[in-house]
């Protein structure tokens, strides 16, 4: 040893050292190949990642020695290797089948076709551990593995497929591609989509896992069913995936549609409850960013093209007995959301112009067509001019071509437009009157245009429900002197069909309503609504109707057998009497009641009144009503939460035609009157006695009342210009329901001519705007007979507009009545300075009624002393409403500080709103002088 050189001695160490290390590199490897032979690598598989212990141990054992694997993963990758070696077949394709393998049985073990348990989870995230680490090493074949899938016994789980698709093992686009049967995979997908949803509702827990599995699917559905262009033509291989995609999506549209058709109305309903569920998605695939705005756009476009075309099966006179059940209001909730997601996705302007091109160039379902003309009219502001332009391009088409598939679109359309109310869309009566009512109409440009109108007119008769009839009647077509056979052969059929339906031709237009879904009703169901009719007129004009005298003679079957038992119902007569027991004083007087039935009434009426002193309730007609009310009150207040919050303002006219609906329900008893009213109704207001009647009003509190409390809840938040259309849609939906408005009118006379004076702050201020918005909807109403105290029977101011009686409302006439005056008029005036800050000088001119501003030049000097002699310079400040608003409020700081301002001042200088000499004089002369508050003095 000592002989030899240190170099050489070093030299002999390095080749033992590497000789050690190989040996160490093949006891490893036999190590693994021994292991390998003794396990099951379908359990091996599973158990990779599973335990955190037996990896240690794997890595202390073998240790890394520098390599770029794990132990665990070249241990699976070499057991993998040695057995596929034994086969004779790729390693990839082994670990392919095996995987799939392993998935079929976990899915056997499931009794769930979507979703997996704890356990299943479990096994799959092990399964995934060790084939992403097979796929770091080239070691699984995806394409095997996509093949595989199909061949199982059982169905794929979706919630397999979308770990599969979400871990990166397989895309869901590769399983698709290579699935054998492609309607199978359709109808697997598409079904086991609506059982996900179903089971969302009834599972709460799995509902996190559901919508993920939901929103990644609809994406995938999404961006390969409608691909950008471009992207579609580069890669031709995607036409198979983009089929599969597109016809899932179009399985899941068509189970939401037969759903809400079968389902209609009842939103507990679980079916409507799991399309809500998918409804979801579209609002998921509308806002992921991940989403071309291209495919987006074409995609919701071929949704909308999809609902209005499907399963075009009405005709069009089913279409026109039945399009009164789809307006808003009674439209599925199910549909409406629908048609929601579509409309935020697109412009007004642009669904307008989709809904056109569907209508010239496809067979339509009317049921859709309409229902979504009714909620587009309801969710946007613009839509009542979208669609009367659509209505004017559809005219001049059906009169340029003779077309009737353009006219017969047109009628449809406006009606249904029409139902949603005046608030939305003006009366079918006003638009028939102005599209036809003068010679510059289209069907007065030729006589062949003339001939194809009444044409048209007379293919409906048969079907026309008997309102429209009496439009047509009441406000016929624009016709030239020679041509006028055509109008007469017209209304000959017309009075016809309303005589073959037992129709009145003489209180034409005056009770029907065009959005009441009642048919024909049975004799005993029609005594109770001409008895509600006859009071109506009795109430107004104080004689017998002339239909009713005239059944007593011609049609006495009717009139003994049902009309007067429905009028003679005995009941708990009121001290003071009202329109039904006047009414049926003066039949008895006219000897239009047989005595015996008279006395059997009175008799009776004197029994229920000895049972109430007994402890009976006298609440029997009172209790019909309660549901209704109740109802009618809880959408009232579920409008006042959307008032007061500002990101809720779009939802406010759905609410509104809700309510309608609701109102609708509570009027019953009566049936709304017609459009064709308008000009032909009168309310008569007696200024000594107004009466409300007696069905009618709690519906009139609770709405004043609710009116007045949101007037003030939202005036709390925000000014009245911010606070959005709500008044004026409110206002004009109570004008909708005609029948309403004589009980209206009277307890407006009741509050501000005989209790103005005790009313709340709160009151006053609600009453004032409500004042302002019933201003603006005053062509809507039907004119007033005003009678005086003096001569209760005479009509002394018949025709008066709705702004001269606020003048005779707010009369003073004492200290008391001119306090309560200074307080309306400055409420009124300054609400509409607030509400309208931007509107021309013109505009106030024309819109704010020149009474309340008289009024309040006659008051101001006389309760303010610092308003008497020279004007206050004027104040540019906007006038504060929450100076009004406020609990501590003073009117009289209040008046004198409106009375500062320069817009009021600049007021004061148009000829219209001058108090001339004259006026001031009759309100000097309308003062009662022991109940002045000047000294004779002052």
């Amino acid at each position: 040893m000592a002989g030899r050189a240190l170099s050489a001695l070093l030299a002999d160490r390095c080749k033992k050292r590497r000789r050690e290390g190989k040996t160490q590199q093949e006891l490893q490897e036999a190590a693994l190949r021994l292991l390998s032979c003794h396990q099951r690598l379908d359990e091996l598989l599973l158990e990779n990642g599973s335990s955190e212990h037996s990896e240690s141990v794997l890595s202390n054992n073998f240790g890394r020695g520098g390599s770029k694997a794990s132990v665990p993963e070249q241990f699976v990758v070499s057991a993998l290797k040695d057995k596929a070696s034994m086969l004779g077949m790729p390693v990839g394709i082994l670990s392919a089948r095996m995987a799939a393998n392993i998935i079929e049985k976990i899915s056997v073990e499931s009794d769930q076709t979507t979703l997996l348990n704890a356990e299943q989870r479990k096994k799959l995230f092990c399964l995934f551990q060790s084939l992403k680490e097979l796929i770091t090493d080239n070691a699984f074949c995806h394409f095997v593995f996509a093949q595989e899938m199909w061949k199982m016994q059982r169905p794929l789980i979706l919630e397999v497929a979308w770990h599969l698709h979400r871990e990166n093992i397989v895309r869901l686009e590769e399983l698709l591609e290579k699935s054998p049967d492609i309607p199978a995979l359709v109808d697997w997908w598409s079904s086991s989509l609506c059982l996900l949803c179903h089971q969302m509702e009834e599972m709460p827990l799995g509902t996190e896992t559901g919508q993920n599995i939901l929103a990644d699917f609809a994406i995938v559905l999404l961006q390969n069913g409608f691909p950008k262009t471009f992207e579609f033509e580069k890669k031709l291989e995607m036409k198979k995936i983009s089929e599969i995609c597109c016809a899932v999506l179009e399985r899941m549209l068509a189970w939401v549609l037969d759903a809400v058709a079968k389902e209609k109305q009842d939103s507990a309903s679980p079916t409507l409850k799991a399309v809500k569920c998918w409804l979801q998605v579209y609002s998921i695939m509308a806002s992921q960013g991940t989403v071309p705005p291209e495919s987006l756009q074409q995609f919701f476009g071929h949704i909308f093209t999809q609902v209005l075309t499907y399963d075009p099966h009405l005709k069009v006179s089913d279409a026109i007995s039945l399009q009164r059940e789809w307006s808003f209001a009674r439209t599925s909730s199910a549909l409406a959301t629908l048609y929601r997601k579509l409309f935020v996705v697109f412009k007004a302007e642009e669904l307008m112009h989709r809904l056109q091109q569907v209508l010239e160039t496809s067979e339509v379902n009317w049921h859709h067509v309409l229902s979504c003309i009714s909620t587009l009219l309801v969710c946007h502001s613009q839509a009542e001019q979208l669609v009367k332009d659509l209505l004017a391009g559809l005219l001049r088409k059906a009169f340029a071509n003779y077309d009737l598939e353009n006219m017969i679109t047109a009628f449809l359309i406006i009606r249904q437009a029409a139902l949603e109310g005046p608030a939305l869309f003006p009366p079918y009566a006003e638009w028939f009157k102005l599209t036809f009512g003068n010679a510059s109409s289209l069907h007065g440009s030729s006589k062949k245009a003339l001939v194809f109108f009444f044409k048209f007119l007379t293919q409906l008769v048969p079907f026309e429900a008997p309102q429209y009839l009496k439009v047509h009647l009441l406000h016929p077509p624009f016709v030239p002197g020679k041509c006028r056979p055509l109008l007469l052969e017209y209304v000959t059929l017309a009075k016809t069909r309303l005589a073959d339906l037992k129709v009145s031709i003489e209180d034409m237009g005056l009770y029907e309503n065009l959005s009441s879904t009642k048919e024909a009703s049975q004799p005993c169901c029609q005594a109770l609504q001409d008895v509600g009719k006859a009071i109506q007129i009795f109430r107004n004009t104080g004689k017998i109707p002339a239909s009713v005298m005239e059944a007593s003679i011609f049609r006495r079957t009717y009139y003994t057998s049902y009309f007067l038992p429905a009028l003679l119902v005995p009941r708990v007569l009121p001290e003071t009497p009202d329109s039904c027991m006047a009414l049926i004083e003066s039949l008895n007087r006219a000897e239009k009641i047989p005595l015996n039935a008279y006395a059997t009434y009175i008799e009776e009426c004197e029994a229920a009144k000895n049972k109430l002193l007994r402890g009976g309730s006298a609440e029997g007609e009172a209790r019909g009503l309660k549901a209704p009310l109740e109802l009618l009150k809880a959408e009232l207040e579920a409008l006042r939460l959307l008032i007061t919050d500002a990101n809720k303002h779009c939802a406010i006219p759905a609410q509104i035609a809700v309510i309608s609906e609701k109102l609708m329900k509570v009027l019953g008893h009566v049936k709304d009157e017609d459009e064709a009213a308008t000009l032909t109704l009168r309310v008569r207001l007696d200024l000594l006695a107004p009466e409300v009647g007696q069905a009618d009003q709690a519906a009139v509190d609770l709405l004043l009342a609710s009116f007045c409390q949101n007037v003030m809840a939202a005036s709390y938040f925000l000014p009245p210009d911010r606070q959005g259309s709500w008044p004026s849609l409110f206002v004009k939906m109570i004008c909708g329901h005609r029948p309403l408005l004589s009980s209206l009118l009277s307890r407006l006379c009741q509050l501000l001519y005989h209790q103005g004076p005790s009313l709340s702050d709160a009151h006053i201020l609600g009453l004032a705007a409500f004042a302002i918005h019933f201003n603006e909807a005053e062509s809507l109403l039907p004119p007033v007979d005003l009678c005086f105290p003096s001569a209760p029977r005479a009509a002394l101011h018949p025709d008066l507009p709705l702004a001269e009686l606020w003048d005779y409302l707010l009369a003073c006439r004492s200290g008391d009545s001119a306090l309560f005056c200074l307080r309306f008029c400055t409420a009124a005036i300054s609400y509409f300075l607030c509400k309208f800050p931007s509107s021309s000088h013109e505009r106030l001119c024309s819109s704010l009624h020149p009474g309340f501003v008289k009024k309040l030049q006659y008051v101001v000097p006389r309760l303010c002393l610092e308003a008497r002699g020279a004007s206050c310079e004027g104040d540019t400040a906007a006038f504060p409403w929450k100076m009004l608003s406020c609990p501590t409020l003073c009117y009289r700081k209040a008046a004198l500080r409106l009375w500062k301002q320069t817009c009021f001042k600049e007021l004061l200088q148009e000829k219209a709103f001058q108090l001339t000499l004259p006026e001031w004089l009759r309100m000097e002369l309308e003062v009662l002088p022991d109940q002045d508050m000047l000294s004779a003095n002052e």
